[in-house]
């Protein structure tokens, strides 16, 4: 689970950066970091009212804007258009595999990327500031049939 380790960071991150870790930005915090699968910043409020009632909806919106600018948090693209959020589990990696039937996220580390992304540089001139990199598929379990949509 990722929990330990998101609010672990989440409680050096947020005082270093000059954030207070109030009591709904917790409730946010640990919906999060329970989460195995990308979450919408609806599902994220629905989730955190049940631990503090009085959260928010723009609450919920900057919580996980900070959380992702301190980089705990990272959003996921999914096949709809919409975007969740998924617990940072690896620093930097920031790559997933999403499961388009059960919409398990896991975090995965990807090597040899920089060389494509200086070699896109080179090819366009552009300067690349950021990416995104996701995978959709079936995990182990949707393909064994034990998946919530497995067949």
């Amino acid at each position: 689970m990722n929990g330990p380790p998101l609010a672990l960071a989440a409680c050096k991150a947020c005082p270093t950066a000059g954030y207070r870790l109030t009591r709904p930005r917790r409730a946010v915090l640990c919906v999060v970091a329970e989460a195995t699968c990308p979450l919408t910043p609806a599902q994220v409020h629905e989730q955190a009212r049940v631990r503090y009632p009085q959260v928010g909806l723009v609450t919920v919106y900057r919580t996980l804007e900070l959380l992702a600018e301190l980089g705990l948090v990272r959003r996921i693209h999914t096949e709809e258009g919409c975007h969740g959020y998924v617990s940072v589990a690896m620093g930097e990696a920031g790559h997933h595999l999403v499961c388009t039937s059960c919409h398990q996220a896991v975090e995965f580390p990807c090597t040899g990327l920089e060389e494509t992304l200086a070699e896109v540089e080179r090819l366009t001139g552009f300067s690349i500031q950021e990416h995104w990199l996701e995978l959709f598929g079936l995990c182990p379990a949707c393909q064994a049939g034990e998946g919530s949509g497995g067949e």
